[in-house]
C-alpha cells in the first residue's frame, strides 16, 4: 500500500505545510518583476524545523539556510518577526556563516538586514567574529568583537580588538574599516580610543636559489 501523505491537520502536516509556505512566500516576495539586480533573484529558505508563534507573530527556524543568488546565510537557529523581506532584521544564533560578494563572515550571533527584498548587510558578533575575502591568489582576513558588513558599499567595519591581514601585512587597532572594492584599510585616529594603530610588515621569504649543476672536471 502506498504511504499516505501527512494531513494538514496533524502536527507533522502543519510543519510541512508551513515550511512549504515559507519557501513559496519568500520566492514570491523576492521575484517581483519591478525588482532590479539581486532583487530579481528569489530568496529560498530551508530549515530542519519551524515554529510559528501566531500570537506574537514570531518565526523560529532551526538549522536554517537562506540563499539568494550567490549569497548564503546559515546558522543553528534564526528568529524573525513575520516572514517578509521588504525591510526586516533576522536574528541568527549558533554556527553563523554568511557568504556574499566573495566574502565570508563567521560568528556566534548575527543580525542580517533585508531591504527591498534583498540581503543588505549584517551585524556580526563573536569571540571573535571573523571575516575572509579571497582576492585571486591572496587571502584578506580579519577578526574583531563585532563586524558590520554593508553589501551596497562593500565596506567591512571591524570594532573591538580589530585585526586585519592581507596575507603579508597585519594591521590592528580599536576600529578598522576595510573597503573590499578598493582593497583599502582606513583607521581613523578618532576611533582608536587613544591607542595607536599597529602595522606589522612581514618580510617575504627570500626565493630559493636553484641548485647549481655538479661541475665536471676535464680528464
Amino acid at each position: 500500500m502506498a504511504a499516505s501523505s501527512p494531513s494538514a491537520s496533524t502536527p507533522r502536516g502543519r510543519s510541512a505545510a508551513l515550511a512549504l509556505a515559507v519557501v513559496l512566500l519568500a520566492c514570491a516576495a523576492a521575484g517581483r518583476p519591478e525588482a532590479a539586480d539581486r532583487r530579481d533573484l528569489p530568496i529560498t529558505v530551508e530549515a530542519d524545523s519551524t515554529d510559528f508563534d501566531y500570537r506574537n507573530n514570531v518565526l523560529v527556524f532551526r538549522n536554517v539556510r537562506i540563499a539568494q543568488g550567490d549569497s548564503r546565510v546559515e546558522a543553528a537557529q534564526a528568529t524573525a518577526t513575520g516572514l517578509e523581506f521588504e525591510n526586516s532584521r533576522w536574528r541568527f544564533e549558533g554556527r553563523f556563516r554568511m557568504t556574499a560578494e566573495g566574502a565570508t563572515l563567521e560568528s556566534d550571533t548575527a543580525t542580517v538586514r533585508f531591504v527591498n527584498n534583498e540581503i543588505d548587510g549584517a551585524e556580526v558578533v563573536g569571540s571573535p567574529a571573523r571575516f575572509r575575502q579571497q582576492r585571486g591568489g591572496q587571502l584578506a582576513e580579519g577578526r574583531a568583537d563585532r563586524i558590520d558588513y554593508d553589501l551596497a558599499s562593500q565596506q567591512v567595519r571591524l570594532s573591538g580588538d580589530a585585526w586585519l591581514s592581507d596575507g603579508r601585512n597585519d594591521i590592528s587597532g580599536s576600529r578598522l574599516v576595510y573597503g573590499m572594492r578598493e582593497q583599502r584599510v582606513l583607521a581613523e585616529a578618532a576611533e582608536q580610543d587613544g591607542r595607536p594603530v599597529r602595522i606589522t610588515i612581514n618580510p617575504r621569504p627570500a626565493p630559493e636559489k636553484p641548485a647549481e649543476p655538479p661541475s665536471v672536471e676535464p680528464r
